[in-house]
């Protein structure tokens, strides 16, 4: 029997589908395979095991994580996909499904993501990096040089609508659309509340897509997904709490455009150093067809219906099949 340590839950804006991700995770492994241990972190960061549905709170973590043969850190957002909870295992010599450290840090930060992505040369729609510092906001330039934000800088780049969004974040929470610059300012203060970094970003018009990564002997791409939103964009509501929006899977495009996004999917996953999985999210724009990355996850949502187990069941790989191949992966 492997020792398999599920952790979830964690102290970012995530925690709630960090919970639903794991019980989806817990209820189609093989306890024939896994002796499961279900390590639960609370919205403070305090660690818990869970025996029998009841929480027993943990004094030796290290002895806890040191006695397992494998971990799958099901955690959404800060203090689990940035690499921290990663560094911790790294630290213990205890093997992990999914990206690294270094992975999962660039991974979280919208910025630097962009920054690497600039530097593979994967197409992306313009974006301006702002600062939040002692409660004023900074443009700051490819140089890492700051200048005093003014939104007619911002307006002079991008071309209305713009999107505002917390470089590290997740979910879509602090994004907001903006249409005008009245909305701009708001939008900026409103993800200044989640993040000290702010990404914004011309709004492109287009189908948003979705390709699945899986790294076992060699990186395969699955076939491409389209979110279908029941709002403007794809927010937190959206993804969540409106059921009308839908998934459609293989995507409504041609089957040059999916060739292209798999290609591109995996280029970016080699990218930022990636491991075990990520899904890769893009635009394909209504006019041009043309193809920009939007983001990489390294620890995508993994409940019953979301987008990455979707995907590699379309490709005739159950989602306990996939939890098996990522868990012999990481060992």
């Amino acid at each position: 029997m492997i020792r398999l340590g599920v952790i979830y839950g964690g102290i970012s804006t995530e925690h709630d589908i960090s919970e639903m991700s794991a019980k989806s995770v817990i209820e189609n492994l093989d306890r024939e395979k896994y002796e499961i241990h279900e390590i639960y972190i609370n919205k403070y960061g305090k660690w818990f095991e869970v025996k029998n549905h009841q929480k027993e709170e943990v004094y030796n973590l290290v002895w806890l994580l040191k006695e397992l043969d494998v971990v799958f850190p099901v955690l959404h957002g800060r203090g689990g996909e940035d690499g921290t909870v990663q560094g911790l295992l790294e630290m213990l010599q205890v093997p992990y499904v999914g990206c690294g450290v270094l992975a999962s840090s660039i991974g979280m930060d919208k910025v630097y993501t962009k920054i690497i992505f600039e530097k593979a040369e994967i197409p992306q729609a313009k974006y301006i990096y702002i600062k939040k510092k002692n409660e004023g906001y900074f443009i700051v330039n490819q140089n890492f040089e700051e200048e005093e934000l003014q939104l007619k800088k911002i307006t002079s780049i991008l071309k209305f609508p713009i999107f505002v969004k917390p470089s590290n974040s997740g979910s879509s929470v602090g994004v907001k659309k903006a249409t005008n610059n009245g909305e701009l300012k708001n939008a900026i203060e409103y993800a200044g509340r989640y993040d000290d970094k702010i990404l914004v970003e011309q709004g492109i018009s287009g189908k948003e897509v979705e390709c699945a990564i899986l790294d076992g002997k060699e990186i395969s791409a699955s076939t491409v997904g389209e979110i279908q939103s029941a709002e403007d964009f794809y927010s937190f509501d959206a993804k969540y709490n409106i059921p009308e929006t839908k998934t459609i899977i293989p995507a409504d495009i041609k089957e040059g455009k999916k060739e292209e996004i798999k290609k591109l999917a995996i280029k970016a996953f080699k990218a930022i150093d990636g491991k075990g999985l990520a899904r890769v999210d893009f635009f394909v724009e209504d006019e041009t067809e043309k193809i920009y990355i939007n983001e990489i996850n390294t620890m995508p949502g993994f409940t019953k219906i979301s987008m990455y187990p979707k995907l590699f069941e379309n490709e005739e790989i159950t989602y306990s099949q996939l939890l098996d191949k990522l868990i012999e992966t990481a060992l």
